[in-house]
């Protein structure tokens, strides 16, 4: 089978991709060296060149360049200091990559199509002009930006693979649904620790009101105030300060005191990822939108670590199991108004039964049903219905 997995986005390039959290890129790479494996013949097509062993088809990015050349910058830079001028050259260059892998399509050159990340709202008009099966995973909520919410539901009745069941909710009920694949890790790094020190609780991730970091640290500051044994956060991840007049971390940063709450800063390595989710006692995982899935806690799992968690879109589907850690429900007031105050409280009261969680039965859960090998097989055998219902 010959198949081309598109990934548009415009951190989807070797330069970029280290200085980024997105990830949308790893789960793209062993989806695509995993179905390699297993012996179909793929194609992946991104903005940049990206490290992998198969073939890979790039835009053009000289006018990009020749942009950055001009203002002295960096995409990163460009990003940060006109997100308008980033976003319209990266559409450009979206485009151009997913005319190009449906005009491989009709020159049966590929025998299905997976768009894989968010600007698949620009693959959706012209699906209807491949002559090959096109499927599309979305890896937001549907309806979180309103591009998203005013587009999607028109083209309900192309293929789709949802990444939680939680997920589908953001789009029509008769929605032409053909499949539903949990996220999976190749990343052998990710396994428990020797001897956790379990001294602390571990936020990991972007650094943004949604992931509702402003909870766990509430969360823990409540539960020190009665305990016996205060409980550190810490919290690892990227802030977005000076970008798109992004004013949380503003908000989080005095919270800070490096004793009882510390910030660590970006992870950038497995290793590193590794000793810092396997030393903790928990993940914290406070999410107060929509988690179409939240990669977070298997990462957590697959180092052996429990997860506390909101009930936030896909999460009570991840942490399915009391051993592995608990889902606590969001408090809210009049009119579903997310009441935080309360929230947190109900998230510190979790913190006092840390002991009732297994790291064994986490590790368990992680292989049973979030490896990179579970995710390519569920997908090939999306892809290969598609081509025989062709």
């Amino acid at each position: 089978m010959r198949i081309g997995i598109v990934v548009p986005h415009i951190f989807m390039h070797r330069e970029v991709l280290p200085k980024v959290i997105f990830s949308p890129a790893q789960l793209a790479l062993d989806l695509a060296e995993g179905l390699q494996a297993a012996g179909a013949e793929v194609t992946l097509f991104s903005p940049g060149p990206v490290d992998t062993s198969m073939r890979n088809i790039t835009a053009d990015l000289s006018y990009f360049e020749t942009e950055l050349a001009g203002r002295g910058d960096t995409y990163v830079d460009l990003l940060k200091k006109h997100p308008f001028t980033f976003i319209t050259l990266a559409r450009q260059v979206q485009s151009e990559l997913i005319a190009r892998a449906y005009q491989m399509a009709n020159a049966d050159e590929l025998d299905v199509v997976h768009i894989y990340t968010n600007e698949e709202d620009i693959a959706l008009p012209f699906a209807s002009l491949c002559t090959k099966p096109v499927v599309f995973t979305h890896h937001d909520p549907f309806n979180f930006l309103v591009k998203y919410k005013n587009t999607f539901p028109k083209y309900k009745d192309l293929n789709w693979i949802s990444m939680s069941y939680a997920q589908r909710k953001g789009m029509p009920a008769d929605t032409n649904w053909v499949g539903n694949v949990y996220h999976g890790l190749s990343d052998e790094a990710l396994h428990p620790v020797d001897k956790p020190t379990g001294d602390y609780i571990a936020y990991i991730g972007r650094i943004i009101q949604p992931k509702g970091l402003h909870l766990a640290i509430a969360a823990v500051k409540a539960y020190n105030r009665t305990a016996k044994q205060p409980l550190k956060l810490k919290i690892a991840g990227k802030h977005y300060a000076g970008h798109k007049n992004d004013t949380y971390w503003q908000q989080i940063e005095p919270l800070i005191d490096g004793n009882i709450i510390e910030y660590i800063g970006f992870i950038d390595s497995s290793d590193a990822k590794r000793e810092f989710l396997g030393n903790a006692r928990a993940v914290i995982v406070p999410s107060i939108f929509e988690e179409p899935f939240g990669m977070v806690s298997i990462e957590a799992l697959a180092c052996g670590t429990p997860v506390i968690g909101l009930d936030s879109g896909a999460i009570p589907e991840v942490i399915n199991n009391i051993a592995i850690g608990q889902v606590v429900a969001k408090v809210v007031s009049h009119g579903a108004i997310l009441d935080e105050p309360a929230t947190a409280r109900a998230l510190a009261n979790t913190l006092a039964r840390l002991d009732h969680f297994d790291r064994t039965v986490c590790r368990s859960a992680y292989k049973s049903r979030f490896t990179a090998a579970r995710m390519c097989e569920a997908h090939l055998r999306i892809y290969e219905n598609l081509v025989n219902k062709h």
